[in-house]
């Protein structure tokens, strides 16, 4: 039980320092559409819901495994990694973040931190939050949900991908072609 209120900390910890750290951000230059939007926020959304819904039907609220305090250990582990990931990758980002696909005035690519292992760390890190939600929660809609945020985050992140190629046409693919998107020296 203590796991499980450690995640809940985790993620409250994670929305409170978004929400506050959005107050200082840079002015934007150039913003996404609302269909944009709409088309990465839906299937996170929807991984949201199977991830932190209590109560499923049939099914999605089967345990995939015999439930050990191992499992929800590591879980609250890996969620608490991610947390700590997140924070230095926004910190590190600082002004230029926004959180729908957003090119800010004064716009800098940053490479710096942990920019240096993967182009979109602070992705990565909430994947890496949301497998030790998954984890601690032994719940079969763990695996949908986990496949749902990872689609929503993969459509943002060529949505932003689009938006630096055009803004920084010499830097971003010399980046693209040094750094892996979300997975170091994998994807």
């Amino acid at each position: 039980m203590v796991c499980g209120w450690f995640i809940i900390a985790c993620w409250i910890i994670f929305v409170l320092y978004w929400t506050v750290s959005a107050w200082s951000v840079k002015a934007a230059a150039e913003r996404q559409s609302w269909t944009g939007i709409v088309a990465h926020r839906l299937p996170i959304l929807a991984g949201a819901f199977l991830l932190f819904c209590p109560r499923l039907p049939g099914l999605l609220s089967r345990e995939l495994v015999l439930h050990t305090g191992i499992l929800q250990l590591q879980g609250a582990v890996i969620c608490g990694l991610g947390l700590l990931a997140a924070v230095w990758s926004r910190k590190v980002l600082a002004d230029n973040w926004s959180s729908t696909v957003t090119f800010k005035q004064g716009h800098k690519l940053v490479e710096q931190g942990p920019y240096r292992f993967v182009r979109h760390p602070i992705y990565t890190s909430i994947l890496i939050m949301v497998l030790g939600t998954a984890l601690a929660s032994n719940r079969l809609a763990a695996l949908p949900a986990l496949v749902f945020y990872f689609a929503g985050f993969w459509i943002k992140l060529k949505q932003e991908e689009k938006l630096l190629l055009r803004h920084f046409p010499a830097e971003y693919p010399a980046y693209q072609s040094r750094v892996k998107a979300l997975v170091p020296f994998v994807l």
